[in-house]
C-alpha cells in the first residue's frame, strides 16, 4: 500500500509541478488570498464569482483553482482579523480576539508569522490525511449501491441541520427549500416540467452558477453596502508592521495549540456541516479550557491564534476527503467545487481516482504546494493588503457585480440567468437578515437531484420494496446514524448546548 501512496504522489507531483497548472495554483492562491483580506466576501462568495472563470479550463487545472481560492481565503482572513479586527471570512471571527489584541501591543509580526507557520503545518497534515484516507474510503465507496447512497446523503443533509449555525428550523425550513429549487426542470422519466411556470430557460433546471452567485456573491454586494464602517479609519493600518518572527518562547507556547487546532480541524473537516468556522471555534475553546492562565485569552495570548488558524485550514484540506471519494459536499464551499467538476463533465465519487488519477492525486499535489505559496506570499504582501483595505468599498462593488453578469450570462447565453440571479441575491439578502444560513440551501441544491436518482433507483430494483434501504447493512447504519442526530436535535440539553455555541459564535 505504501508503495502505490508514493507511486501516486509522485503522479499527482508530476501533474501538479507542470507549469500550467503551477501557475492555475499561483492565481488560486493569490485570487483567494486577496478575496479573503476583502472583509465580508468570504471563500464560498469567491468561488461563486469566480466559477465561470474555470469553464474553459480543463479539468485538472479548474479544480486545482477553485481549491486554491478556497484555502488561500483562510490564509487572507487572518490578515484583516489580526490587522483590524475586521475578519476576512467567517472562520477567521475567533482569530480578532487575540491577533487584534497583539496588534495593539505592537506584536502584530509574530502573530502573522504563527498564523501562517499553523496554517502550513495543518494544511501540510490535512493533504497527507487526505492521500492515506482517500483511496481507501474510496474503496469502500465502491461496494455502495442506490439504497447506501441515498442513505448516506440522507445523513449528510441531516448533518449539515445539526452543526449550522442559526435556528434548527431555520436550517431545516432552507433544506427543504433546497431540495425544492434542486427539481427545478424536466423529470427525466416522465418528461414533466416541474416548478417552470412555462419558462423554456428553465426546462433544463436552475443554474448551479446562478443560485450560487446570487446567494452568495449579489446578496455579500447587498450586505457590506449597507455597512458604512470606513476601515481606514482604524489606527493600526498606519503602523509599521515589524519584527516578522515569533520569538523562541512564542514557538514554545504556539507548538501544542497547533497540534491540537490541526486534529480538531481534522475532525470536523471531514462531517457534512462542519468545516473550518466551526472547526476554529471548538480549538480555541479547547486551548482555554486547558489554559493555566485562561485570563489571558482574549488579551494578546498566541494560542488564541495559533489553534483556531490551524483548525480552520487542517479542515479546509481534510474536508476534500469525502468530497472527493463519496461525492458528498461537507459544505457549501465544497458543494461548488462540486458543481464545478459536474460543468466538467466528470461525476462525483470514488470513479473519480480511478478514471481521474491524475485529477485527484494532482489536487492532493498542489495543496501542499498551495500551501508552500501561501506562506512564501502572505508575509511579504502585508503592506499591499494593509493598502487595500484603504480602498472604499463603493469603488470595487461596480467592478464585482459587471463581473458576475459577465460570468452568469457567459454560462448559457441568457438573460434569464441575470434575473434569476437578482432574484437569488434578494431572497438570499432576506436570508442574513431573518438570520438563516443559506449554505444547507446550496447543499441541498447539489445533493437532491442525486438523492432523487438514488431513491428511484433503489426502490425499481428492490420492486418498490422500501425495506431495502433497512435490510441492506451499510445503508440500514447510516439510518441509525441519522435517527441519533436526530435524537441529539431533540434532547433539551444537547439543544441548548449548540444554542449557546452559536449565540457566542453570533457575538464574536
Amino acid at each position: 500500500m505504501e508503495t502505490d501512496i508514493i507511486s501516486n504522489l509522485a503522479l499527482g507531483f508530476s501533474t501538479a509541478v507542470s507549469p500550467i497548472n503551477l501557475f492555475y495554483c499561483f492565481i488560486g492562491v493569490l485570487v483567494g488570498t486577496l478575496i479573503g483580506v476583502l472583509p465580508g466576501i468570504g471563500p464560498v462568495a469567491a468561488v461563486a464569482m469566480l466559477l465561470p472563470l474555470t469553464f474553459n479550463l480543463d479539468a485538472v487545472g479548474a479544480i486545482i483553482m477553485l481549491s486554491g481560492i478556497y484555502y488561500g481565503t483562510q490564509y487572507g482572513g487572518s490578515t484583516t482579523a489580526i490587522l483590524v479586527n475586521l475578519p476576512g471570512e467567517s472562520a477567521s471571527v475567533v482569530t480578532c480576539m487575540d491577533g487584534y489584541a497583539m496588534a495593539r501591543q505592537g506584536r502584530a509580526g509574530p502573530a502573522l508569522a504563527i498564523a501562517a507557520i499553523g496554517s502550513f503545518f495543518a494544511g501540510t497534515v490535512g493533504t497527507i490525511l487526505v492521500a492515506l484516507v482517500g483511496p481507501p474510503l474510496a474503496e469502500i465507496a465502491l461496494k455502495f449501491g442506490a439504497p447506501e447512497y441515498f442513505s448516506l446523503m440522507v445523513m449528510a443533509l441531516i448533518a449539515a441541520a445539526v452543526l449550522a449555525h442559526g435556528g434548527m428550523l431555520k436550517t431545516i425550513c432552507m433544506i427543504v427549500l433546497g431540495l425544492l429549487v434542486g427539481i427545478v426542470g424536466t423529470d427525466v422519466n416522465s418528461g414533466m416540467s416541474r416548478f417552470t411556470f412555462g419558462a423554456s430557460g428553465l426546462a433544463d433546471g436552475l443554474s448551479f452558477v446562478v443560485v450560487a452567485m446570487g446567494l452568495f456573491g449579489f446578496a455579500e454586494i447587498l450586505s457590506n453596502l449597507q455597512d458604512k464602517a470606513d476601515t481606514a479609519s482604524r489606527d493600526i493600518l498606519n503602523q509599521k508592521i515589524t519584527g516578522l518572527m515569533p520569538t523562541a518562547k512564542d514557538m514554545k507556547d504556539s507548538f501544542g495549540a497547533i497540534l491540537r487546532g490541526t486534529a480538531i480541524g481534522a475532525f470536523f473537516g471531514t462531517l457534512p456541516g462542519g468545516g473550518p468556522t466551526i472547526s476554529a471555534f471548538s480549538a480555541y475553546a479547547v486551548e482555554k479550557k486547558l489554559a493555566k492562565n485562561p485570563e489571558n485569552f482574549g488579551k494578546g495570548d498566541i494560542r488564541g491564534v495559533a489553534a483556531p488558524e490551524s483548525a480552520n485550514n487542517s479542515a479546509v484540506q481534510c474536508a476534500f476527503i469525502t468530497t472527493l471519494t463519496l461525492g458528498i459536499p461537507h459544505g457549501a464551499t465544497m458543494a461548488l467545487l462540486l458543481g464545478a467538476l459536474t460543468i466538467q463533465g466528470i461525476a462525483p465519487g470514488p470513479q473519480v481516482m480511478t478514471q481521474r488519477p491524475d485529477l485527484f492525486w494532482g489536487l492532493i499535489a498542489s495543496m501542499w504546494i498551495g500551501n508552500a505559496m501561501l506562506v512564501i506570499l502572505n508575509l511579504p504582501l502585508v503592506g499591499l493588503w494593509i493598502k487595500l483595505l484603504k480602498v472604499p468599498y463603493r469603488f470595487l462593488y461596480p467592478a464585482i457585480m459587471v463581473f458576475m453578469a459577465i460570468g452568469v450570462y457567459s454560462v448559457n447565453n441568457l438573460d434569464l440567468d441575470i434575473y434569476m440571479t437578482i432574484l437569488f441575491g434578494v431572497l438570499g439578502y432576506i436570508f442574513m437578515k431573518l438570520k438563516c444560513e443559506p449554505a444547507p440551501l446550496i447543499l441541498a441544491f447539489v445533493l437532491g437531484p442525486l438523492m432523487e436518482e438514488n431513491l428511484r433507483r433503489a426502490l425499481l430494483i428492490s420492486r418498490g420494496d422500501p425495506t431495502v434501504f433497512i435490510t441492506r447493512p451499510i445503508s440500514a447504519a447510516f439510518l441509525v446514524a441519522t435517527a441519533l442526530l436526530l435524537a441529539f436535535m431533540i434532547v433539551p440539553s444537547f439543544r441548548k448546548k449548540r444554542e449557546e455555541a452559536v449565540a457566542e459564535s453570533a457575538v464574536l
